[in-house]
Order: structure tokens, then C-alpha cells, then sequence
């Protein structure tokens, strides 16, 4: 019998925990994660998806690519909502089609019983109850790589000490690497405790931004040209709340009722937690917010003209940015420059 290689699409830094848990869930598989995102990955994933579809999509088909090419045989995707629905099936066939021959296990489709069936027909042994305890224990540690780069975002513009916070993150994440799943989430309280000891020169007035929108852009850093880092070496105090553990949650209808009026019919995908996040922020005082969402992303763009409605009454700024295989991180930077020069003197007036 063929030994299991199984692979799945890169985001964040969510591959640790996925690595292992999902050799808890195959321990007779061999688990290769994706490599690093690069201009080549795009490349091969734009060359073999739908023009129009999203980047995204392009992402995970390059990943799904390079990591076939690498060896492995069994590819695992998820898929709710939006278009994201169908991202399984899509890729899928474009794959098969050129000629690579795989297990495909997408979660997602249909209730947790069909994919725990699907499971065990690629292989998989554990009991049901032991899958859904590898599943709560990956999320919990999730939630710790979540914590820690929330509050990375938050304060590392202040740092007195230039690179303390990547400093420790990596660290952390070395560790992440290394420790057993059952006490990866239980590293988050040390580090907490570190991350407060990081001496910072926090202003009293810190310029704040809230980043909302599509949730791929939002959490993997290549699809944003690493916005986030940018925006904290301009001085900013940055706030993402959109992860893996959020996304967890159920939130959908609790969204609708945060966005206060400015919805009426849900969206689809979070377009709804973009504007009540957006609301969330105004009312926190926050200077401005950041809609980020890959072309042609439609309940984002669905959800643009609630977003600008709600800055018409807040005040508070919101920049839109589309995103798409041919952005250019120039234009980006000057469009981004110039909404911090404004926010600045917004704040000085």
C-alpha cells in the first residue's frame, strides 16, 4: 500500500499547528506542508485557474502544485461560503486534469459525519471522538498563535528595542514548532507574560488601524505585501481581528446585529463581520480602517457601499484595497503612505 503524504494550502503561520494535528489524525501518514509562498507559487497557480477567479484560489492551486511535485498524494482543502464553497471541487478537477493523480478530502462539504466518512476512507483510524479532540486541541492551538500576534500588531510599532517583537515571535513559533500538540496551547501564557516585559514608547495618543475584509488577504502576508508590517513601521498601532479562531466561532448573526442598521441581508462570507468590525472600530475611537479583499471578491464588494456610508457618519476614514496577481507593492505603498499622512494630520487637527 502507498504510504499517505498529505499537504494542504498555506496561510499565516497556521501550517505548524496543521502539521500536527494532522499526524495525530494520520500518525501512519507522512505530513508535508507547503513551502513558503513565493512569486513562483502564484505563478504556477495563476497559470492553471479561471482568469477571473480570486487570488486566493491561486495561492492554494500553486500550493496544492508545488507540494504534488514534491511528493505528496493526498491534498486536504476546506470550503464554506462565497465562492470558497467551491474552491474543493474546482481544484479538484483543474488538478486531476493535468494529470496528477491524488486523495482529495475536502471539509466542509456536507455535515461533519460525511467528512469524518471521508476520512477513514482515505485512511484515516481514529475513533471520532479522538478526531474531535485533535480537532479542539489544534484550535486551541491556533488560538495562541492568534493571542500572540494580536498583540504583536498592537505594540510593535512602539518597541524601544528595533526587532524585539519579530525577535520573540520567532522564538515562539520555534517553540510552537517543536512542542507536542497537547501543550502547544498551553505556551501562550508564557509568552504573554514576555510580551508585556518588551519595553515599548507608547504614545499617548497612538495612531490606530483597524484592518477588515477577506479573510485570505487579510491572514496570509504575501497577499497583502505584509500590509501589516508596513502600516507598524509607519507608527501605527494595528488591530486584526480576523483569524482561524475567529473563524471558528459561529458569528454570522451575530455580525448582522453588530453592523447596526448598515446591513439589511447578509452578504455572504464575513462581508458582514467587515462592517461590524468597521462600526466596532469607530466607536472605539479608532482613526481609520483598511477593507482589504482580493478582485472580485463579491460580498466584499458587495458590503463597499456600507463601509463608505458608515465613514459618512462616523468620520472615521475607511481605504479600500483590491488585491489580484497583478498589484503592484509600489502602488500599493504610495496608496497606503498617503492614507497615514492623512490620518496624521486628521489626528493633529
Amino acid at each position: 500500500m502507498t504510504e499517505l503524504v498529505i499537504t494542504f494550502p498555506r496561510m499565516g503561520n497556521y501550517h505548524i499547528v496543521l502539521e500536527k494535528s494532522i499526524g495525530i489524525l494520520f500518525p501512519h501518514a507522512k505530513v508535508l506542508a507547503p513551502p513558503p509562498i513565493t512569486a513562483k507559487t502564484l505563478e504556477l497557480g495563476t497559470r492553471h485557474s479561471p482568469e477571473n477567479v480570486c487570488a486566493p484560489f491561486k495561492y492554494n492551486i500553486g500550493n496544492f502544485i508545488e507540494a504534488l511535485d514534491a511528493g505528496a498524494n493526498t491534498l486536504l482543502q476546506t470550503g464554506t461560503g462565497c465562492i470558497f464553497g467551491y474552491y474543493g471541487q474546482v481544484q479538484e478537477k483543474i488538478l486531476r486534469d493535468m494529470g496528477y493523480s491524488f486523495n482529495f478530502l475536502c471539509f466542509g462539504r456536507g455535515s461533519g459525519r460525511s467528512a469524518y466518512e471521508n476520512y477513514r476512507k482515505i485512511g484515516g483510524r481514529l475513533s471520532l471522538a479522538k478526531v474531535t479532540k485533535a480537532i479542539f486541541l489544534a484550535y486551541t492551538a491556533m488560538h495562541a498563535i492568534d493571542s500572540f500576534e494580536y498583540a504583536m500588531r498592537e505594540n510593535m510599532a512602539f518597541e524601544k528595542i528595533p526587532g524585539s517583537h519579530d525577535a520573540l515571535h520567532a522564538r515562539f513559533l520555534l517553540e510552537l514548532a517543536h512542542a507536542p500538540l497537547t501543550t502547544m496551547p498551553f505556551l501562550w501564557p508564557k509568552y504573554k507574560q514576555l510580551l508585556k516585559a518588551i519595553p515599548l514608547q507608547r504614545p499617548a495618543t497612538p495612531l490606530r488601524v483597524g484592518l477588515v475584509g477577506e479573510l485570505y488577504t487579510l491572514m496570509e502576508p504575501t497577499a497583502s505585501f505584509d500590509l501589516e508590517r508596513e502600516l507598524s513601521q509607519a507608527g501605527c498601532s494595528v488591530s486584526r481581528r480576523m483569524c482561524a479562531s475567529f473563524l471558528a466561532r459561529p458569528h454570522t448573526k451575530k455580525a448582522m446585529t453588530a453592523a447596526g442598521g448598515y446591513l439589511t441581508h447578509a452578504p455572504g462570507a464575513n462581508g458582514a463581520d467587515s462592517v461590524a468590525q468597521s462600526l466596532q472600530y469607530a466607536n472605539a475611537g479608532y482613526d481609520g480602517v483598511i477593507h482589504l479583499k482580493s478582485f472580485g471578491c463579491t460580498p466584499e464588494i458587495n458590503v463597499t457601499p456600507a463601509l463608505d456610508r458608515l465613514s459618512r457618519d462616523t468620520g472615521m476614514p475607511i481605504l479600500h484595497l483590491s488585491f489580484d496577481t497583478h498589484t503592484a507593492q509600489a502602488g500599493l505603498q504610495t496608496r497606503v503612505e498617503a492614507f497615514v499622512d492623512m490620518l496624521v494630520a486628521k489626528q493633529q487637527a
